[in-house]
């Protein structure tokens, strides 16, 4: 998988999730799997890298010469977390995926089978390992990012009822002490 990356600072996942829809999103590049990654170097920031395959693949490279036009350059102390994180995305070992063929289409509630049929995910696993069943339903809350897990685009769920999972990661997480 042909993969791109870019590392502009941004300090949460969700200063990174706005820029994606703001700029890549827009352009529309089919096939496209962008994704966000924590990096501790050389300070806490977020990363993205984008690939994919097929007539809109996005080019090789890192925020550098080789990457398309609309790929702002990334700074000079950012690189090597951008270069990484490129490269473990095109290896599909690490990624949590936030733009993917189907995303838009993973609203309300949904049988596995058909997330599964309806997106690029692969595999929707309960936290502790165990795959969900075709048959059981999801309620996406109308958000989804998958992470790349052993070569698969995985979506980690927690029981939520009866035959009912939903995503472990929630849309709008409370901070870390926000009642302190």
């Amino acid at each position: 998988m042909r993969a791109v990356g870019v590392s502009l600072g941004h300090r949460t996942d969700e200063e990174a999730e706005h820029w994606l829809h703001e700029v890549v999103r827009p352009l529309g590049l089919r096939g496209l799997i962008a994704c966000t990654h924590l990096v501790r170097q050389p300070y806490p920031h977020v990363a993205i890298s984008l690939a994919g395959a097929g007539p809109d693949a996005v080019p090789a490279g890192s925020g550098g010469a080789d990457s398309p036009p609309w790929l702002p350059t990334t700074p000079a102390e950012l690189r090597a977390a951008a270069e990484h994180d490129t490269a473990e995305h095109a290896a599909l070992r690490t990624g949590r995926a936030v733009l993917f063929p189907g995303v838009e289409r993973l609203t309300g509630t949904m049988r596995v089978g058909e997330v599964l049929a309806a997106s690029a995910i692969d595999e929707v696993v309960l936290l502790g390992g165990q795959p969900a069943g075709p048959g059981t339903l999801l309620l996406t809350r109308d958000f989804v990012c998958p992470q790349w897990r052993d070569a698969a685009l995985t979506v980690i769920v927690t029981p939520a009822g009866p035959d009912r999972v939903a995503p472990f990661e929630v849309p709008s997480p409370t901070p870390c002490c926000a009642d302190h």
